[in-house]
C-alpha cells in the first residue's frame, strides 16, 4: 500500500519537477543561484522536519509506534505547496511553495521508511526498500511522461526557452499535479501502523547489547555509516541542475522532460534487482559502485553536450537505483528496532543540510564560472567521499 501511495505522489511531483527549473528561471526570472536557493531551502525544510517526525513516530501507543499520522499529513501538504507554486508571481513565492511541498516530504519520509523497516526482516530489507523505490519511480516516470505530453500538445515543447505565452500552460500543469496528489493523500488512510518484526538475526545492529550505545541511543556503527553518506551528500546538489544543464545544451522543454523520464525508467527498472542483490552480497558494494557512477556522470556533463546528455541521464538513473533504497536499508540495518524512526530521521536531516550546501554552492559556481565548474565540484566531492568511505568501512564492521 505504501508503494501505491508513493506511486501517485510521484506522478504528482514529477509532473512538476522537470518543468520547475524552466518555470523558476525562465518565467519567474531567477538566476542559477536563485534556483539553488529554492532547491536548497527545500532540502533544509526536509532536514528540519525529518528528525523530529522520525523521533516522534517512535512513540508507542499500546506497544505500536505511531507513524501513520505523519505519513498522512506528509502526503497532504504537497497539494498546498504545488498550488502556491502555480500561483507564484515571483521566485521567492515559488520558494515558499516548494518549502511547503517539501515540508510534507520531511514529515512523511522517515516514518514511512520506518514502517517499511518495521514490516520486514533484515534479510529482506533491501528487497522491500527496492520494491518501494521501484513503485515510487514508476509513478515518477508516469508523471514525467504526462508532463512531456502536455507540454507538446499545448505547444510549449517547440521552443528552447519558455515564452511569456508558455507561463499559463506551466501554471496549469503544476495545478493539475496538485490535484493528482489528492489520490495519494486519500490512500494513506488505508495504511495502518504495525508492530516491528522481532525475528532479527543474532548479529543485527538492533540486538540488545547495542541498543543503548552511542548518542541518542543509536550505535556507533550507525553514526559512522551516516557520516560517510553525508560526506557524499555535501557534493550532491539538486537534480534540477541536470535539467538546467540539458536546457543549456539546447534541449527543448519536452526534450528535457523526456530525458528526465529516461532517468526514471532506468531508476525504476534497476531499483528492485539492486535491493534484492544488496541482501545477498552486501549494501556497501552497491553504494560504492553508485558513487563511482555518479562521479563519471558529473564528469560527463563537463566534457560532453548535445545528444550524449541522453545517455548521461540514463546512467544517472543507475546511480540512483544503486544508492537510494539500498542506503535506507543500510541505515535501518544499523538502527535498533524501537529507534528506527529517529535513526532514519536524523539521517534525512543531516543529508538535507548537506544538500542545502551542495545546491547553493552549485548555483554560485554556475553563475560565477559556468555549469562546468558546478559539475566538476560535484564529481570531485564524490571521489573524496569514496576515498573516505573506503578508509572508514573497516571501523563500521568493527562497531556493528
Amino acid at each position: 500500500m505504501l508503494g501505491w501511495v508513493s506511486f501517485f505522489a510521484d506522478v504528482s511531483s514529477e509532473m512538476v519537477y522537470p518543468v520547475l527549473p524552466m518555470f523558476i528561471v525562465g518565467v519567474l526570472g531567477a538566476s542559477a543561484t536563485g534556483l539553488g536557493w529554492v532547491e536548497g531551502v527545500a532540502s533544509a525544510v526536509i532536514a528540519a522536519l525529518a528528525a523530529w517526525a522520525g523521533w516522534r513516530s517512535d512513540r508507542k501507543r499500546r506497544g505500536v509506534p505511531r507513524r501513520t499520522p505523519f505519513v498522512r499529513a506528509g502526503y497532504a501538504l504537497p497539494v498546498a505547496g504545488k498550488a502556491i507554486i502555480a500561483l507564484a508571481s515571483a521566485w521567492p513565492i515559488a520558494m515558499l511553495g516548494r518549502g511547503v511541498d517539501r515540508l510534507g516530504k520531511g514529515m512523511r519520509g522517515s516514518p514511512r521508511d520506518a514502517l517499511i523497516a518495521d514490516a520486514t526482516h533484515a534479510e529482506q530489507r533491501g528487497r522491500a526498500f527496492g520494491f518501494h523505490r521501484m513503485m515510487d519511480t514508476a509513478g515518477a516516470t508516469v508523471g514525467v511522461l504526462i508532463a512531456a505530453l502536455a507540454l507538446w500538445v499545448l505547444g510549449v515543447g517547440r521552443e528552447s526557452t519558455p515564452s511569456s505565452e508558455s507561463a499559463l500552460t506551466l501554471r496549469l500543469l503544476i495545478g493539475a499535479a496538485a490535484a493528482v496528489g489528492l489520490a495519494s493523500a486519500a490512500l494513506t488512510f488505508l495504511v495502518r501502523d504495525r508492530k516491528p518484526e522481532t525475528q532479527e538475526p543474532a548479529d543485527a545492529a538492533a540486538a540488545p547489547d547495542v541498543m543503548t550505545n552511542g548518542a541518542v541511543g543509536l550505535p556507533r556503527s550507525y553514526w559512522l555509516t551516516v557520516m560517510m553518506l553525508v560526506v557524499f551528500a555535501l557534493g550532491n546538489s539538486s537534480d534540477a541542475f541536470l535539467l538546467l544543464r540539458a536546457g543549456e545544451a539546447g534541449f527543448s522543454p519536452v526534450e528535457v522532460t523526456l530525458a528526465y523520464a529516461l532517468c526514471n525508467v532506468v531508476y525504476a527498472l534497476v531499483s528492485y534487482p539492486a535491493g534484492v542483490m544488496s541482501d545477498r552480497v552486501g549494501r556497501w558494494r552497491f553504494i560504492f559502485i553508485g558513487w563511482i557512477v555518479y562521479a563519471l556522470v558529473y564528469t560527463g556533463f563537463v566534457l560532453v553536450s548535445g545528444g550524449a546528455i541522453w545517455a548521461l541521464m540514463g546512467v544517472y538513473g543507475v546511480y540512483l537505483a544503486l544508492t537510494d533504497g539500498v542506503g535506507k536499508a543500510l541505515i535501518s540495518d544499523h538502527a535498533p528496532r524501537d529507534r528506527r524512526g529517529r535513526a532514519l530521521g536524523l539521517f534525512a536531516m543531516l543529508q538535507g543540510v548537506a544538500t542545502l550546501f551542495a545546491s547553493v554552492a552549485a548555483g554560485v559556481l554556475w553563475d560565477e564560472f559556468g555549469s562546468d565548474a558546478a559539475f566538476a565540484f560535484g564529481a570531485a566531492c564524490s571521489v573524496v567521499a569514496l576515498v573516505i568511505a573506503v578508509g572508514v568501512r573497516s571501523s563500521v564492521r568493527r562497531a556493528g
